[in-house]
């Protein structure tokens, strides 16, 4: 008999050491997949914040920039969007006045009066370098003197049969 009733003990530790590592072993697997939801929440939020500065780091800006024609515009154009962070240009051939979407994180906008400047057209901070602006085409070398960043009410001459 007392085979039997050690046996029995035996049975019952045996049965309550399993129970242990069974609920150990759940306990620490809902612990790490608690863990790992939290960090996919928090992945999550760093690219939303991400993203959110990129959005409020874009700048625009707008300033007047000589020039006569289709052909400037292009060369205008294509001087500002080379400057790093610039994400858009638009070159008014009429009001003589450019508008610019940049990062503020990577340029500045004297990088971009300084860029359009070195293509050999003037901007309202900078002059226009002397010798791009020989190069320039004839059609191209505007008045040192015309008026930039113009309202509405003022358009420029006719220049519809240059290419644009």
């Amino acid at each position: 008999m007392n085979f039997s009733k050690k046996n029995h003990e035996h049975k019952n530790e045996n049965v309550m050491n399993v129970s242990k590592k069974v609920i150990l072993s759940v306990a620490v697997i809902a612990a790490l997949g608690l863990t790992s939801c939290k960090n996919e929440t928090k992945k999550e939020t760093e690219s939303s914040t991400t993203e959110m500065s990129k959005e409020i780091a874009m700048t625009d800006l707008s300033f007047g920039v000589r020039g006569n024609c289709g052909m400037c515009k292009k060369t205008i154009e294509k001087a500002a969007n080379g400057v790093e962070g610039v994400a858009s240009a638009n070159w008014d051939v009429d009001k003589k006045k450019i508008d610019i979407s940049f990062d503020d994180t990577k340029t500045d906008a004297m990088a971009i009066h300084k860029a359009i400047a070195a293509s050999g057209y003037d901007t309202e901070k900078v002059a226009g370098s002397e010798e791009a602006y020989k190069d320039l085409p004839g059609c191209c070398q505007y008045d040192h003197d015309m008026m930039m960043n113009q309202s509405d009410d003022k358009k420029s001459d006719d220049h519809s049969d240059h290419d644009i």
